[in-house]
């Protein structure tokens, strides 16, 4: 394929609401080796076609014309990533394209004891371990595994192969394991990891989702306040560290300085406030010109410095400062995790197209990009299920272990 010449930020694309196109997740398999109940609590799957699925090189070289139009953070999902063979391979070659500014790596930990070292001798700079409960017999439950003592091992064997910017994301259900939250930010001291709580989303493939098993940001904030003490909200343009170097930095300078100190802090909104929703509080044009855009969790200090993540997508969504998009391994590109459809970018390639026109096709769709579902879904008089399940045997790819979480 032809050279496209670099795109520099400033002249980054932005869509009709002016949220540039920053962050790609690339998912690299739609199998998983467990079968967790939010996501594939059915017993039979649409697999996709392993002829269609996207080569580590076809993988790169999308990625390339990407981050020509200014995506310079990628994350590799799945299904569970780590079961595509050599992943190491890939991220490798991703790790040799300059204007990738963050690798990351979203797994269940299953398979990463094995794997971590090679992952991180590859280039992998940021990892995040998906764990929604500490109690084997709910892991059991949940996941229809037992195997809660193998993610255990590979978060070890990740700190011990060098990976220091962890995350543990824990996706939180009323009435199953919402009464973890304080033993998961314990866990997450113990381990190194900063802890990202999530709010149970109706995506797809979630079709047991309930409103009622929704356990919100304002609960979370009021169960660490009750357990902690006073929560404090960090400002989002502080520069992102691990837990530990979060709690050790506020060692050296004083828990009362890392925590009262203007710049980096603001009171966090009491129960049952909206705080954010509208992209207003939390997010503004960046001075560079690339538009508006956030991470997806509200970061906050618990009163020793340690800090953890909520990410609200149900309750109080970031569709208005969202930069990110995903690629399914069989190259199909969607534009919000709540669209039905997507641009076929495998077909584009394999059929011969440069990357010039393959990265002009990207640029008008992303500037056509009006996606909010979230919002869109929050407003809604009668909120069930995004897909039902004959849905899904239908599309695979509205499947969350097929689009990425």
């Amino acid at each position: 394929m032809l050279p496209i010449p670099k795109i520099e930020s400033a002249t980054a694309i932005l869509d009709a609401f002016a949220r540039p196109l920053r962050s790609l997740r690339i998912s690299v398999t739609d199998r998983c080796n467990l079968r967790c109940q939010y996501c594939m609590p059915e017993k039979d799957y649409i697999w996709l076609d392993r002829r269609e699925i996207l080569s580590f090189e076809e993988i790169a070289e999308l990625t390339a014309v990407f981050t020509r139009l200014g995506v310079d953070k990628i994350r590799l999902t799945g299904g569970e990533p780590l079961l595509r063979q050599n992943l190491d391979h890939l991220v490798r070659m991703l790790a040799r394209n300059p204007q990738i500014h963050d690798l990351a790596l979203t797994t269940n930990g299953m398979l990463l004891a094995q794997q971590a070292r090679a992952l991180r001798e590859a280039g992998l700079a940021r990892l995040t371990v998906s764990l929604d409960t500490l109690r084997p017999e709910r892991f059991r439950a949940l996941t229809q595994r037992d195997a809660l003592d193998q993610v255990r091992d590979g978060l070890r064997a990740a700190h011990a192969a060098g990976l220091t910017r962890r995350k543990i994301n824990s996706l939180s259900i009323r009435d199953f394991n919402h009464d973890e939250i304080s033993d998961l930010i314990e866990f997450g001291r113990e381990t190194g990891s900063e802890v990202r709580f999530i709010e149970y989303m109706d995506v797809g493939g979630a079709t047991r989702w309930t409103a009622d098993k929704v356990f919100p940001r304002a609960a979370i904030l009021e169960t660490l306040k009750q357990r902690y003490g006073p929560v404090q909200a960090l400002d989002d343009l502080a520069p992102e560290k691990s837990s530990s170097e979060q709690k050790s930095s506020s060692e050296k300078t004083g828990v009362g300085d890392a925590i009262n100190a203007r710049s980096r802090a603001r009171q966090a909104p009491p129960e049952g406030a909206h705080n954010g929703g509208d992209g207003t509080e939390h997010a503004g044009r960046s001075s560079n010109g690339r538009g508006t855009a956030k991470a997806p969790a509200d970061r906050y200090l618990l009163p020793d410095g340690t800090a953890f993540g909520i990410i609200s997508s149900t309750t109080q969504p970031f569709c208005r400062t969202c930069d990110r998009a995903r690629l399914t391994p069989d190259g199909v590109w969607l534009l919000c995790l709540y669209a039905k459809e997507g641009l076929d970018l495998k077909r584009l390639l394999r059929g011969g197209a440069s990357s010039e026109q393959i990265a002009r096709t990207i640029a008008e769709a992303w500037r056509a990009r009006i996606d909010r579902g979230a919002e869109e879904r929050l407003h809604m008089a009668s909120r069930g299920v995004l897909f039902q399940i004959e849905d899904l045997r239908r599309d695979p790819h509205r499947e969350m272990h097929t689009r990425g979480g």
